[in-house]
């Protein structure tokens, strides 16, 4: 066997107290690259130099000239970003192909698509936006750009010139970084203003998807249901109305403003119910993403409620049998309008489409034994005006074999029907009868 090799050790591991000559002759190096950098200031303590810096540059400009305070207003700072930069700036875009799935189309059908346009508005006007909103209040305000077509807010030429730039790269975004100046908007106190500069009608598909992920993380329910409601809902219909079908990355916008689900209800939902000129193929597309999405129990019942009591539309009916048959507990309040919603319907002489029917079987499916006796008789009633061979057969045996509203299961089943009992009795009886001889005359 080879001889081992002995190692080479340190005789004095530790320098005795007073003997610095060693550590002199490293620190007289000239220090390296990547210790320079070590030594540069945080993102975080730069982020407070630069607040610290506008706000100081905000009061100087506020003492020489009072008249500019409205040019730089939106300097004001209402809350820290809390977007994570690293996680948007590693977004590598979305694959062509990706774009051009279509689970849906199955679920259209062509036949109640023109039925359902019977209970669409007619006087609807167009899905309002954020760009309506601006234009409106610089109108108001200044009579002199009463004739522009798309007028500038009153602020500093500097930020506008900029935040044009900022609109120009996305329209043109397909992957990689935001610009940093577009990720402080929700921070800015004229946010919807600067936003207005940004031109959302024009962003590519991928940046709404990224702006999406950045308002809904940063806004506050009321203003990321504002954002919702006047930039992304009108850029997924008008997607829709042009290609017939959505953009995998307005899909993926969509799902992610469930981030925050009374934005996405008020600012979604809502609004595309409440326009009543939603369409079947946007129902079916917007309802695919409720059904992949769990949302808490709270905000689908508030959502019942708020869809039973509002005028109806033909989809209507399609969000409430998408919430119904998500199975939750519900108030009896909320169970409460849903048979009010139906029994509205009892004189209505329009034929009515079968997801109207197959709503109500849902409902009656999942909250039969938490109807009162009273509403089984009226929507027994209903039922005779409304029919469809198919489906009102089976919303009838659901009702017939189920208790009512605070009766156990052991009341349901001693209140059986005569009939019944006595049907029972006899087959019991025909394996008990005693071989008795007949009695002869």
């Amino acid at each position: 066997m080879g001889k081992r090799k002995n190692r080479h050790q340190n005789p004095e591991p530790f320098l005795p107290e007073g003997n610095e000559s060693v550590a002199s002759k490293k620190q007289s190096k000239a220090p390296k690259q990547h210790q320079k950098e070590e030594k540069l200031i945080s993102s975080g303590m730069s982020s407070k130099i630069l607040k610290e810096a506008l706000l100081q540059q905000k009061e100087v400009q506020e003492e020489a000239d009072p008249q500019q305070n409205m040019n730089h207003s939106f300097f004001v700072v209402e809350e820290p970003p809390k977007v994570e930069e690293e996680d948007v700036d590693e977004f590598s875009g979305f694959d062509e192909t990706q774009s051009q799935l279509s689970d849906y189309e199955e679920q259209i059908d062509e036949d109640d698509e023109r039925l359902l346009e019977a209970f669409l508005s007619k006087e609807a006007g167009r899905q309002q936006t954020l760009a309506d909103i601006i234009v409106k209040k610089i109108k108001e305000k200044d009579a002199t750009v009463v004739s522009e077509s798309r007028p500038l807010p009153k602020l500093d030429d500097t930020i506008i010139e900029m935040y044009k730039g900022v609109g120009t790269a996305l329209s043109r975004y397909t992957a990689g970084k935001i610009p940093k100046a577009f990720k402080h908007i929700p921070s800015v106190q004229l946010w919807e203003d600067v936003l207005y500069l940004t031109e959302p009608e024009n962003w590519s598909p991928n940046a709404m998807y990224q702006a999406t992920r950045i308002f809904a993380s940063n806004l506050g329910p009321k203003k990321a249901e504002r954002f919702y409601k006047l930039v992304l809902l009108p850029r997924v219909r008008e997607d829709i109305r042009k290609n017939k079908r959505l953009h995998f990355a307005l899909y993926q916008a969509l799902k992610k403003s469930l981030y925050k689900p009374a934005a996405f209800f008020k600012g979604i939902l809502f609004p595309l119910c409440e326009s009543r000129t939603c369409t079947l193929r946007e129902a079916v597309i917007i309802g695919s993403i409720l059904q992949k999405v769990s949302i808490p129990p709270l905000h689908s019942s508030v959502a019942l409620l708020k869809l039973a009591q509002m005028e109806y539309c033909g989809t209507t009916s399609y969000f409430i049998k998408l919430l119904l048959e998500k199975k939750y507990a519900l108030p009896y309040r909320v169970v409460d309008a849903i048979v009010h919603h139906f029994m509205r319907f009892l004189e209505d002489t329009r034929m009515m489409p079968v997801i109207w029917h197959q709503s109500l079987l849902a409902f009656i499916q999942r909250y039969k034994n938490e109807l009162l006796k009273e509403d089984k008789d009226d929507l027994r009633i209903l039922l005779e005006k409304q029919k469809h061979k198919l489906v009102t057969p089976e919303i009838s045996r659901e009702l017939n074999n189920s208790r009512n509203r605070g009766e156990k299961e052991d009341d349901f089943m001693s209140l059986a029907s005569p009939v019944s009992v006595i049907n029972k009795t006899i087959e019991e009886d025909r394996f008990d009868i005693p071989d008795v001889p007949m009695e002869e005359d």
